[in-house]
């Protein structure tokens, strides 16, 4: 009788919420911050965006370096280090008046997410046993689901007597439980599971001949890295614009429940989806997936009702709940354990790239069109990601399977 190796160890239950109130963080200050802008600081509403939009400029800024050094310095070191910058730069924002401070401490503060979240990402692969991959990092994503139900709420409750300091106190000392378990969790040494993986590793810089991309990219990581590249792209349709294509068409009164019903789809069909991740191959997730959650953007572009808005969350829900995970894991999957951090990093830096240049994107073609017109736009986009997925990952990894029909075919 197979014992099925376990995924909710000590260590992994601190990580986990390590990283729930690392993004409950997140969504405080990306629901609250952009009405602070407007009340406190007089902001336009192009500055109003900026205060998202800067954030993610500095995530993507140093996504590229945070894997290397993950993989480098050390799963737990860079964690911890994150964390406490990232504390740091929540602190930083008491006592800001001018706009200007407010936007570069905004840009630290996301590049202090991007070493936190690349690292802990990383420590959850190493924590979870390999034969349950997806399972373990569809649980471990599953926080962050919560967190995005929660932090929006918990943004505006934070928000409501516009007292920037009451809002400021309650961040950081979400933040500092962040940090304190980032402290208290264990990390496995890495295991090398051949001669040439280690001398690889251990080659001193001095022998290497100059810098090369791969340096800052994990290759075998990047053709997943691209169809998340263009499902963020699609997804910034929905948290830039979707309140006011909700009060566009009178249906403002579903706004805060569209994102519940959504989060809710994602934690209810996680532990299936990893379950299905492990036991099959992946494209029994993305093909379902990727179509779902078209379908459930087109549906929204047509909503007239509650409803129908409410139906467009439970399909889209799934869809994107099955996604995820599922590109996360194979990122980490198809590389050896010791560039993980460098697979994660690749996959967060084009996933956040696709998130900011979406939302640029879907804002020109919501001016220049209607938000209806903008989320069929979003829905054609996300089906692009099936030519990139099917010629970049699933061509190719059928042909490494079935060497014995690549042999006929030539």
């Amino acid at each position: 009788m197979l014992i099925r190796e376990r995924i909710w160890t000590k260590n992994f239950v601190v990580l986990c919420m390590s990283s729930f109130f690392m993004f409950l963080t997140f969504y405080i200050l990306a629901t609250a911050f952009p009405l602070y802008v407007k009340d406190s600081l007089n902001g336009s509403q192009q500055q109003m965006g900026l205060s998202i939009t800067i954030y993610v400029i500095g995530s993507v800024l140093i996504r590229p370096f945070s894997g290397g050094w993950v993989d480098r310095f050390g799963k737990k070191k860079m964690a911890v280090i994150g964390m406490v910058l990232f504390l740091i730069a929540c602190v930083c924002y008491f006592g800001t008046k001018g706009i200007f401070l407010f936007l570069v401490i905004r840009l630290v503060h996301g590049m202090s997410y991007a070493v936190a979240s690349t690292a802990m990402s990383t420590v959850a692969s190493a924590l979870v046993p390999n034969s349950r991959q997806g399972e373990g990092m569809g649980y471990y994503s599953m926080f962050m689901s919560i967190s995005m139900v929660v932090g929006p709420a918990l943004g505006l409750f934070l928000w409501k007597d516009k007292n920037i300091n009451i809002l400021l106190l309650a961040v950081c000392v979400i933040a500092a439980l962040s940090l304190l378990f980032t402290i208290g969790m264990r990390v496995p040494q890495l295991q090398r599971t051949s001669a040439s993986e280690t001398a690889a590793f251990e080659q001193p810089l001095e022998k290497r001949k100059g810098m090369h991309w791969s340096d800052f990219l994990e290759p075998k990581a990047l053709p997943i890295s691209l169809a998340g590249f263009i499902l963020a792209f699609a997804y910034s349709s929905l948290s830039g614009f979707f309140s006011s294509f909700a009060s566009e068409i009178h249906q403002s009164a579903v706004t805060g429940t569209f994102f519940v019903v959504f989060a809710i789809m994602i934690v209810v069909f996680r532990p299936f989806i990893g379950k299905v991740f492990d036991k099959y191959k992946e494209h029994y997730l993305y093909y379902p997936g990727i179509l779902l959650f078209a379908v459930g953007m087109l549906l929204l572009s047509q909503a007239h009702s509650g409803g129908m808005v409410l139906a467009a969350a439970v399909i889209m829900g799934i869809g994107y709940g099955a996604l995820i995970p599922c590109f996360q894991a194979l990122a980490m999957k198809l590389v050896p354990e010791h560039r993980r951090g460098s697979a994660t990093g690749t996959f967060f830096l084009l996933f956040d790239l696709g998130y900011g240049l979406g939302s640029y994107f879907m804002g020109m073609i919501a001016s220049y069109t209607d938000y209806r017109m903008m989320y069929v736009v979003a829905a054609l986009i996300t089906l692009l990601s099936v030519a990139v997925y099917y010629w970049l990952h699933h061509r190719p990894r059928a042909r490494l399977s079935n060497p014995h029909q690549n042999a006929k075919t030539a």
